[in-house]
């Protein structure tokens, strides 16, 4: 009985003392938004976490070595690792004009190293291994995932400077991207065999309208179709958030899902801004939460469940915390102007993320170099969207 009313009493005090704590606790992670993110040249914790990804493009050694790690894993995330750093660097360039050319630099190893990679390794270097299980629907087979995010590339270092050589593969991926999402009844093109991504499909809209931005409008009714088809099938009845993914008929394959729904609103900001806000105010109803100051998002609304998946990370059970939608949600918030969601998801990213900062340099210790350029993009992004329309705009 004494040993009984022994644990009681440190289970009441363990109980009490989190009450006290946990409320206070994210005093201690808190810091100014703007040491991370401000309209200007990039504040000091930004620009240290821009060192590391400028170090590992220019050291090979670290970059193959933080590449293989992350590869076993899933080698998608080398693509993505890729795009989100090269979109970054487009849009610290617009931020800095005089460090423009040291960004260029970079943009074009990152781009004509992954160009080289494609040429040589072929389709299924930068996709998971059940790619090869079935055969695509459409021929020839291609990834969307991996054309768009090429694209996307190529076009934003376009965007900031013009590139001659990068102008015809632009615009034939565009063409071939285009031609593809044509054959699909819902204007969805697979990523892998019989399955249409939404992050793929968003970027693949995101870059055909950069495309007519850059080269003179070409695309302009596709896109408007594209939405259109978009708002009126592609919608989950219950919460009105695009889904995950989809078959090529545009028949769902899982519901809506946060670490696809937040780059999908923001891919949607260069082509439909209305649609994009409504898109992330549904995921932030839906999805984004906070607790005692620390922010964070689910993996999937209340309504739907669906299976975790690499992308996802671990979920976090009965509050449904998904690592990989939270980093997401960070860029979600900063595309929007989400200040107060921004601040607690911050404050959790500097809790639970372990920044470790050296020789000038800050990663995250339990993010990789793909959640690191996720954050970095999330820190910088704004510029080349808005010079894309100010461009749209002075063409018509």
């Amino acid at each position: 009985m004494i040993q009984i009313k022994g644990v009681l009493l440190m289970f009441v005090s363990v109980l009490i003392g989190a009450a006290i704590c946990l409320p206070s606790l994210h005093f201690f992670f808190k810091t100014d938004p703007r040491n991370y993110r401000t309209e200007g040249s990039l504040p000091e914790a930004t620009r240290a976490l821009a060192a590391r990804h400028l170090a590992l493009w220019r050291n090979s050694t670290l970059r193959e070595r933080e590449l293989a790690q992350m590869r076993a894993s899933n080698a998608e995330w080398d693509l993505m690792g890729r795009m989100f750093l090269v979109l970054s660097l487009a849009n610290m360039a617009c931020r800095e004009p005089d460090r423009a050319a040291e960004y260029l630099e970079v943009m074009d190893t990152i781009i004509d190293d992954t160009l080289r990679l494609e040429r040589e390794e072929g389709l299924y270097h930068f996709l998971m291994p059940y790619a090869r299980e079935m055969p695509f629907a459409l021929k020839p087979e291609r990834s969307l995932f991996v054309d768009g995010e090429i694209a996307i590339m190529m076009a934003a270092r376009r965007m900031v400077e013009e590139k001659p050589d990068y102008k015809p593969l632009v615009q034939e991926r565009i063409d071939t991207i285009v031609a593809r999402m044509k054959e699909s009844p819902a204007l969805l093109a697979e990523s892998y065999p019989n399955e249409c991504w939404v992050f793929c499909n968003t970027v693949a809209i995101a870059v055909i309208k950069l495309g007519d931005v850059l080269d003179g409008p070409r695309y302009g009714e596709f896109i408007d179709e594209w939405l259109a088809v978009a708002k009126r099938d592609l919608l989950d009845p219950e919460t009105g958030l695009l889904c995950a993914s989809y078959g090529l008929s545009g028949d769902a394959l899982q519901g809506p899902e946060g670490s696809s729904i937040w780059m999908a609103a923001h891919c949607l900001q260069v082509a439909d801004q209305k649609f994009a806000r409504d898109q992330y105010r549904r995921a932030r109803h839906e999805l984004g939460r906070s607790m005692f100051g620390f922010g964070y998002a689910r993996e999937w609304p209340a309504s739907y469940v669906g299976p975790a998946d690499v992308d996802s990370g671990p979920i976090v059970p009965v509050l449904g915390i998904s690592p990989g939608a939270s980093g997401l949600a960070i860029m979600g918030a900063t595309a929007f102007g989400d200040t107060d969601y921004f601040l607690r998801l911050l404050t959790s990213l500097r809790f639970a993320g372990f920044p470790l900062e050296e020789d000038g340099q800050l990663r995250f210790c339990s993010s990789n170099q793909v959640g690191d350029a996720v954050l970095l993009y999330a820190m910088v992004l704004g510029p080349l969207w808005e010079k894309a329309r100010a461009l749209e705009e002075t063409r018509s």
